[in-house]
């Protein structure tokens, strides 16, 4: 499994999209508002589960967070940009 299948996963997931699958979910899509359509509730949770998931640390309420929130693609370089 690739990274960017795991934290499609792991969306899916811990926000309950019964609906959803791996590939339903465009790697390079906006994850808030016109792509997947996750609010400021799913961010939170989102970012916990991503949090103990990859034992990342998270900085809350910077721009370069959303940054990195953007999409799958930009979660997954942060990530690995985190692992070192």
């Amino acid at each position: 499994m690739t990274i960017h299948d795991e934290i499609k996963q792991l969306i899916i997931d811990c926000l309950d999209l019964e609906d959803v699958s791996v590939s339903d979910i465009d790697t390079q899509a906006p994850l808030f508002g016109d792509g997947l359509g996750l609010d400021s509730i799913d961010a939170l949770e989102l970012g916990l589960a991503i949090k103990k998931h990859f034992d990342v640390k998270i900085e809350a309420n910077s721009d370069a967070t959303k940054a990195h929130f953007f999409s799958v693609a930009t979660l997954a370089s942060f990530i690995e940009s985190q692992r070192g």
